[in-house]
């Protein structure tokens, strides 16, 4: 059959959640003196307009029944859009008095949105579709000879079909849509599994049946990507363009660092390529903001940016005036959310709960490698001090922020804190002497005071080389797992050059 086959629209259902943009539809329907069929809010709708509409009620024999429950489950209904357009089809549909439909015009309802803004279970219930997804089923599947529109998204390109083509369609146009249609479903079915499956967010990789959502494209757009997991239960997207794999991994990077900060004051991370490039603690918000930039204010264009407090109108427009991919907040004053969605294609993500999963995966050589997540949370009170000096209170609090973050950067990594503030990071080092010059270098590349601050290691120091180097520079505090057999001569340069070592006995690697 060619793919050129044309077919004209003579009579369309039209079923719709929302309203907005029919009425220019409606109106091009009418035009083309397309039959129209509805139902319920639909059918006042068009009726509104002045424009005829036949009810389904007419057709079927039964009105609406069980609350709105049933309106369009009846032969009558998904005999016309499921007949093939051939002799014994349309003998049959002749026969029972059923109406050929052409166009089948649905939009859902909103169950995500409804799961995003409640806990009543008996309103998000409610909110699952069973007719309409049961006619982008039907219409989808009768591709051939019915066009299918599943969604308001999909108005435009009905609109140009009603008004550029004069309401026919190719096959190759329909068989499109059909697919398109097609994902709508999943993508609903999917969403409704997840509310339903919250009890057992670890097996995402053993359920063969959990449908993925496409993602705009993969670590390079050359490549197709797509998510396997409970996204809505975490997140909720208020704002801007799809999200691609390169996203998602670096919102899961920002989530987790800022796991370690959300009980604090106001906190702000900035990530890169899932490594934090700025970090910071402060009294409020918007001084937290202008420290966590001046960390590396070159790294931080395009970046991840994460708050721990209800994002306000100040700091919106602090942060607005740099280009960054995604912004991450609990909540958004209304004022701050308004000014944000100036930017269109700004990602606003509204973090609804910290969801760190207990294990982790990587796919590697002919399978999949898992391992228990690194959750280990640090207790100052447990750590050694393992050189004359101890650290004094303010000492200890910014070795515990570097180790907070020496966590979540990749290996081999040094971070280097001062005053509750990230102002030196080296990380994905061959050797941990080069991630503490990169460090360094960053810091002095920024004008960054290096005196009195503090540095932790995701990994022991093999030879006192690091702790030289540090020292040399300002650095009077280190933090690091230990367990290195010439940890000694490490300790007692520190000593004689009078810094603060202390050892967790806990190591961070992370690849």
């Amino acid at each position: 059959m060619s793919t050129l086959r044309s077919v004209r629209i003579r009579s369309a259902l039209v079923s719709v959640f929302s309203k907005e943009g029919l009425e220019p539809i409606v109106r091009e329907l009418h035009r083309l003196e397309i039959e129209i069929f509805s139902t319920g809010g639909t059918q006042h709708f068009i009726e509104g307009l002045g424009l005829p509409v036949t009810p389904v009620e007419d057709i079927t024999g039964y009105p609406s029944i069980l609350d709105g429950r049933v309106k369009t489950l009846h032969p009558k209904i998904f005999g016309g859009i499921l007949a093939r357009r051939e002799k014994e089809h349309l003998l049959e549909l002749q026969q029972y008095e059923i109406p050929e439909i052409d166009l089948v015009v649905v939009d859902l309802y909103p169950f995500e949105n409804t799961v995003a803004s409640t806990n009543d279970e008996y309103e998000i219930i409610e909110k699952i579709d069973i007719g309409g997804i049961s006619l982008i089923r039907a219409a989808a599947k009768n591709f051939e000879d019915v066009v299918i529109i599943p969604a308001k998204e999909q108005y435009g390109e009905l609109l140009t079909i009603l008004k550029d083509q004069e309401g026919v369609t190719t096959l190759s146009e329909r068989r499109r849509l059909a697919r398109h249609a097609f994902a709508v479903s999943s993508h609903y079915d999917t969403a409704i599994f997840n509310y339903f499956n919250k009890e057992e967010p670890e097996n995402i990789f053993k359920k063969s049946y959990l449908h993925g959502m496409p993602l705009r494209y993969g670590e390079n757009p050359h490549q197709t990507a797509k998510f396997y997991g409970y996204l809505d239960q975490m997140l909720h997207k208020l704002h801007g363009k799809e999200l691609s794999y390169n996203n998602l991994v670096d919102i899961d990077g920002a989530v987790n660092i800022m796991n370690e900060f959300k009980d604090d004051d106001p906190a702000v991370a900035i990530l890169k390529h899932t490594n934090a490039c700025g970090v910071a603690v402060r009294a409020t918000l918007m001084d937290a903001w202008n420290e966590a930039l001046s960390c590396d204010p070159i790294s931080a264009f395009g970046g991840i940016i994460i708050v721990n407090r209800p994002l306000d109108l100040e700091t919106a427009r602090a942060i607005d005036e740099i280009f960054y991919e995604v912004l991450i907040a609990p909540s958004f004053d209304d004022d701050a959310l308004d000014l944000l969605m100036l930017k269109k294609n700004r990602i606003l993500l509204l973090l609804k709960e910290y969801t760190i999963q207990t294990k982790s995966y990587k796919s590697l050589l002919n399978g999949v490698i898992e391992q228990d997540a690194d959750l280990f949370q640090h207790n100052t009170a447990n750590w050694k001090t393992v050189t004359k000096l101890h650290a004094d209170k303010t000492t200890l609090d910014d070795l515990l922020f570097a180790n907070k973050c020496v966590k979540h950067l990749k290996s081999n990594t040094i971070a280097i804190v001062k005053d509750a503030k990230l102002i030196g990071m080296g990380c994905g080092q061959t050797s941990r002497v080069d991630a503490l010059k990169q460090a360094i270098a960053k810091a002095k590349h920024f004008q960054l005071d290096l005196s009195g601050a503090v540095m932790a290691s995701d990994a022991f120091f093999p030879f006192p080389d690091c702790v030289e180097i540090a020292h040399h520079d300002g650095i009077n505090a280190v933090v690091q797992p230990g367990g290195s057999v010439k940890d000694q001569e490490s300790i007692d340069y520190c000593d004689r050059a009078g810094m603060v070592m202390l050892v967790t006995g806990v190591r961070h690697f992370k690849h």
